[in-house]
This record gives structure tokens, sequence and C-alpha cells, in this order.
């Protein structure tokens, strides 16, 4: 009876992209995808995992002087006991200290784990770094186990187990987004084995619940770096809409009347008088896609956090078309709907009490003998238009839209959109930090803080009224989507364009385009497509909830 059920409400989402029909209400029977069981910290043996595929992930701290001595991690004190002082005897033999960060494997040393890594979580004592504007106490461990992980995938052990080194949630962290791989398009003999991560458990009763914590966290975020990773030809907007829809019912299973979700199609669009958005929508043959999901974890008379992502499932630039080299990583130019997407994922299997709407405008940017041509003017939702003087600044025109309605419909408490707006804000700050523009200090420093907290930086941008009167003097319309100044603080006269149609007293536009991909800058998150700032979302979503 629970898979009919799982079946019918599947078929349903299926049918309400044909029909733009509201999933809401109804209580199937199937259960909620449950946390992983609680495990000893001894592993059983199975028939299908062979011994050489085991593995221990154990910390050392460095020394705090000259005069000091490395000291074992709880976990690594426990194995050194047990195995009478051979590890730490191996790993002064070694190379002694081990700087943070690094990782060296052992073998043999325990009978129930082939392989051992034993990492660098640096010193003890460290703690909030206010020059970095991170805790250098939990980037430590994120980095160090997730250089664990990585040593025990090359000597090919499968199931791991990982001590929770002082931050079980921030291990949890390193472990997960370490181990994100996205190979699902090549043949099978190509594709790696899942590692299966679980926590090495001999401490505190919370170390558990942090772990579940931050495995929830990791996961969002790789959520989202596999919506960014796929090609735009396996996600177009309907596909998004679909996967996005599913996983998120499989997450409110327990209790499926606290979610709605809406897929829009052409005409609703059309209805709603979203100008900006169709005439961007209008040069691809996909059909343009709104999808509307909205999580009532909070009381019925909270104002909703509302998040509006940028979804361009492939931007070619249109009639301004882009030079072909790197084209090919424009299909991440969805990168803030994967990041909303992510974000309500997490905000339905953390169970958190608030109320959450998602936004997301879907649709390609193309050229074609229909497509905006540089000098059309639009109309926005509100009315006012637009000219536009160069097609690959489209991004604003969908999310113009998207914030008018999140506006009226909603009277959201917080506003908060995320796009890869502009390759200004790569300019400015790299990989560095997400540029955040915000109309109010106090959500400023509420989202930084954040940023501190998961390792994911945000930095606040201006958004001086000098960046508008270069949007507002327009030739031709109400407003120029590009500054007259051209490419001159370019992230900012794209803020200052998006503010022209927001009426939210606490509102915040998140330019995420310079940390759209990881080369190394990030050791545990590995090359590709980042889903950053997705935890720093989730962080902010958990922290309004619990003020």
């Amino acid at each position: 009876m629970a898979c009919h059920h799982v079946k019918v409400l599947r078929s349903r989402i299926l049918t309400q992209f044909a029909q733009s029909s509201v999933l809401s209400g109804s209580k199937p029977s199937y259960q909620v995808k449950k946390s992983l069981p609680f495990q000893p910290c001894l592993l059983q043996s199975t028939n299908n995992i062979q011994p050489e595929q085991r593995g221990l992930i154990l910390g050392v701290y460095e020394p705090e002087t000259e005069n000091d001595d490395m000291e074992l991690s709880e976990a690594a004190e426990h194995i050194n006991i047990s195995q009478s002082g051979r590890l730490l005897e191996l790993l002064k033999i070694s190379g002694g200290n081990l700087k943070a960060g690094k990782a060296r494997v052992y073998h043999g040393i325990d009978e129930k784990y082939t392989s051992i890594a034993v990492v660098g979580l640096g010193k003890k004592s460290a703690g909030f770094n206010e020059l970095e504007g991170l805790k250098d106490c939990k980037e430590n461990v994120r980095t160090a186990v997730a250089a664990g992980v990585r040593a025990l995938k090359d000597v090919n052990c499968i199931r791991v187990r990982v001590d929770p080194c002082g931050d079980a949630q921030a291990a949890a962290e390193g472990a997960f987004l370490s181990a994100f791989k996205y190979d699902e398009l090549k043949s099978n003999s190509k594709q790696k084995p899942q590692m299966d991560l679980s926590l090495w458990i001999n401490t505190g009763s919370n170390d558990h619940s942090h772990w579940i914590t931050g495995r929830t966290y990791a996961k969002s975020q790789n959520f989202a770096r596999k919506l960014m990773e796929m090609p735009a030809n396996k996600l177009t907007p309907s596909v998004y809409g679909e996967m996005v829809s599913e996983k998120l019912v499989d997450a409110c299973s327990s209790d499926p009347s606290k979610l709605t979700v809406r897929a829009h199609q052409q005409d609703w669009i059309e209805r709603h008088e979203m100008g900006a958005f169709l005439s961007v929508a209008k040069g691809s043959s996909e059909p343009p896609l709104f999808l509307e999901v909205s999580y009532k974890g909070g009381a019925s008379s909270e104002k909703p956090i509302v998040l509006v992502g940028k979804g361009i499932t492939f931007d070619s630039g249109g009639i301004s078309i882009k030079p072909s080299q790197g084209m090919d990583l424009m299909r991440a130019d969805m990168g803030g709907a994967a990041n909303v997407a992510g974000a309500l994922w997490a905000a339905l299997t953390l169970q958190l009490p608030v109320n959450v709407v998602g936004l997301v405008p879907l649709c390609e940017n193309m050229p074609s003998g229909v497509a905006n041509k540089p000098g059309d003017v639009v109309t926005a939702m509100n009315g006012k238009t637009i000219q536009v003087d160069n097609t690959d600044a489209e991004g604003r025109l969908i999310l113009a839209d998207a914030i008018c309605y999140a506006c009226r419909t909603y009277q959201p408490e917080v506003l908060i959109d995320l796009a890869t707006l502009t390759g200004a804000i790569d300019v400015a700050l790299g990989s560095g930090a997400t540029g955040v523009f915000s109309n109010n200090n106090n959500l400023s420093k509420a989202l930084g803080a954040c940023g501190v907290e998961t390792g994911d930086r945000l930095w606040r941008m201006p958004l001086f009224h000098h960046f508008s009167k270069q949007v507002t003097e327009s030739q031709l319309a109400d407003l120029n989507n590009i500054g007259k100044y051209a490419r001159s603080g370019g992230a900012c006269t794209a803020a200052a364009f998006l503010r022209e149609f927001v009426t939210c007293p606490l509102w915040a536009h998140l330019d995420i385009a310079g940390v759209m991909q990881n080369k190394d800058e990030v050791p545990y998150l590995g090359k590709g497509m980042s889903g950053r700032p997705v935890r720093t979302l989730v962080e902010f979503m958990r922290r309004h909830a619990t003020p």
C-alpha cells in the first residue's frame, strides 16, 4: 500500500506540469526516509563488504608550543590504548607532528579496520579568526576529515567510520561534501562506488544528532551541486521542476500537508503579466516554468522567508552571445535555483519550525528569430518598462518579475534572492566570498554571521544611490538592464536594478557568480560546481526559527 501511495503522488507531480495543479493536503501512508540508524563503534562483517574496504578516520592536534607533544583526539586515544600505544608510536616514527589538513594512512593497526587515516586538526586552541572571518576550529575539522576521506578512497575503502574530532557536525560536513561525485552519465565501468560514511561512536550522545545535522547540511549542498553539474539537455526547466518537486515531496512525506508545490506553465506566467521573464524565455524552444514551493513549518500567522533563485538552465547570452570558450559552464547558470532547492530540502528534512517559500523562474537564454534584441523594451509585472541593451544581462529580468510576485503575494518577513548574476562580482571577490547586497544592516550582519559559522563567507557590497542612477536614467524606458557606464561597478548596478522591484523592508541579494565553481580553493569540495552558499542559507533559516 505504501508503494502505491508513492506512485500516485509522484504521478500527480508529473500531471501538474501539464495542468499546473497543486500538491497539498494529501496524507499518504508511506513513511519519511529515516536518518541512518545509530551505529556502534565496531564494524560487523558482512557478505558484500570485503575487509580491504573498511576504514577509520582519526584526528590528532598539533602541539600548542614547540615543547609540547601532539595530542590525540578522544577517538584516536581510544584506538591507541586498545592497541597498546601502537598508533602514537607509528605517528612519531613516520614523520612526527601532522600539519592541519594533512593525512597519513596506516594499515594493519586494528583488525576491524584495514586502513586508518590519521588527519591533522591544527591546534586545539583554534577558535574564531577575526581577520579571516572564519571559525578555524570548524574549518580545520572539515578540511581534515575531507583529507581522510580522500586518502581512504585512494586505498579503496568503501565503508568508513569518522571520528567526530570535537565537532561532529563539521566532521559530517567535511566527510559528505568531499565524497560527492557526479558520474551518472558515465558507463558503469567508469563510475566510482559511493562511500558509506558513518560516525564512530564512543562519546557523548550529542555527537550523533550533530552528525545527522551536518550530514543534512552537506547533502543539501550536494543536491545543489548535482543540479548545477547536470548538462542543459538533461536538466531543462521542466525536468528541474519534476526532480525538485519529487525530492521535496519525499522529504515531507511524514506530513505532506506542510508542503505545497505548484508548477506554473506559460499561460499562468502570461496571465500574471511577467513580461520581463517571458521576453527571455521566448528565445528558446524549451517552455518556461515558474516553480512555487511553500513549506509551512511555523505558525500560520508568521510571514515566510521567501527565497528566489535565478533558474536559467542554459545561458548562451542570447543575441549578445557569449564566447564559445567556457560556455559549457553556463549549464550552471541556474545556481540560484539549485541553492533554493537545496535549502528547501534541508528545511524539510530538519523539520525547521519556520515558514519558507521558494520561487524559481526557469527558462533558457538562447538566440533565435524571436529572441530579445538589444534595444528592445519590455514591461515587468509591476508595470515598469525596461530597455534591454544587453541580452546577456537576462538574469535580472527574470528575477525582477519573481521579486514582484514575491512581494505582492507573500509580503515576506525576509526576501533573499540568489543568482549567478554578474562576472563583475567574480572580478571583485573571486571565489573568496558571496557578494551580498541588502537594504537592511541587521539582515546583512545576520547573513554574515551564518557564513562565519558554515565557513561559506558572505561579503557586503555597496548599494548606493550612485548605482541606482546608472540604471534609472534610460533613453527609451524606465530602466536599463545594464549600467550606463558598462562594466564599471557591474555587480552593484545589477543589484541596484533589482532593488527597483523590491517592496520588502528586509531584502538581500546574493550574487553567487564568483563562487559558482570550485577548483582547489575550498579543499573539502573538490573540483566542479560548488553549490555555495546553501549551508549558509540553511543556517540562516535555522537561526531564524530559533532566535
